[in-house]
């Protein structure tokens, strides 16, 4: 065979041997696996939706709005009243703290208050300067409140966009302010009273769910 009938004959060659490979390699991923081999699970070419400000601001809301919910539910509805004070510990300055509930209350109105101004709003009257309502005292009754304001949140968040997340606003007290510091305030603020959320459910002999083994 001369050289130029090799170079002639070599991409023929090439091809039917790539589309030999091709047909064996299809042959082995959709034949069944052998007695006890485990076949490999297909890669997903699915599209992900690319991550924004708006969602990974949204996950960290849900984050605080899972361990605030889950700890207001561990603790018992007779100790919604329960703040330190009550333990009368020699040489502490606990008088007139907020109680368990009046912790979880302040944390949703001043949800409100903070995430309102992102969207133009006004804060419900429920809000009452940070309080939340002064006559809500049942356990539901707060729970759902506290939901709402995350709920609330969910909604305010979804509407940040490039354009908008520094343009500049004025937050519910009258201060110039950005829409992206209110966005993430909120969370931080409920983490800060989350902190001491915990510390009131340890002293009730409570271990805060997402302390517990397995979380």
């Amino acid at each position: 065979m001369s050289m130029k009938q090799f170079f002639l004959i070599l991409p023929a060659f090439l091809f039917a041997s790539l589309a030999y490979a091709q047909s064996s390699t299809n042959s082995k991923t959709t034949s069944s696996p052998a007695a006890g081999e485990h076949s490999t699970p297909p890669i997903s070419t699915s599209p992900t939706t690319p991550p924004t400000v708006a969602s990974a601001i949204d996950r960290e809301i849900s984050v605080v709005e899972k361990e605030l919910v889950e700890a207001a539910e561990a603790m018992p509805e007779d100790k919604f009243d329960f703040s330190p004070e009550k333990l009368n510990v020699a040489g502490s300055d606990y008088k007139g703290v907020r109680t368990f509930g009046e912790q979880l209350k302040h944390v949703a109105a001043s949800n409100y208050l903070i995430w309102a101004p992102i969207v133009g709003d006004k804060a419900p009257a429920t809000a009452n300067e940070g309080k939340g309502p002064d006559d809500m005292k049942n356990k539901a009754e707060i729970i759902k409140f506290l939901k709402d304001s995350f709920a609330y949140g969910h909604k305010a968040v979804a509407t940040l966009t490039v354009s908008n997340l520094v343009q500049p606003i004025t937050s519910g007290s009258g201060r110039p302010t950005t829409r992206l510091f209110l966005a993430t305030f909120a969370p931080a603020h409920a983490f800060d009273h989350y902190g001491q959320i915990v510390e009131y459910l340890r002293m009730n002999g409570i271990v805060p769910p997402a302390s517990r083994a397995g979380n």
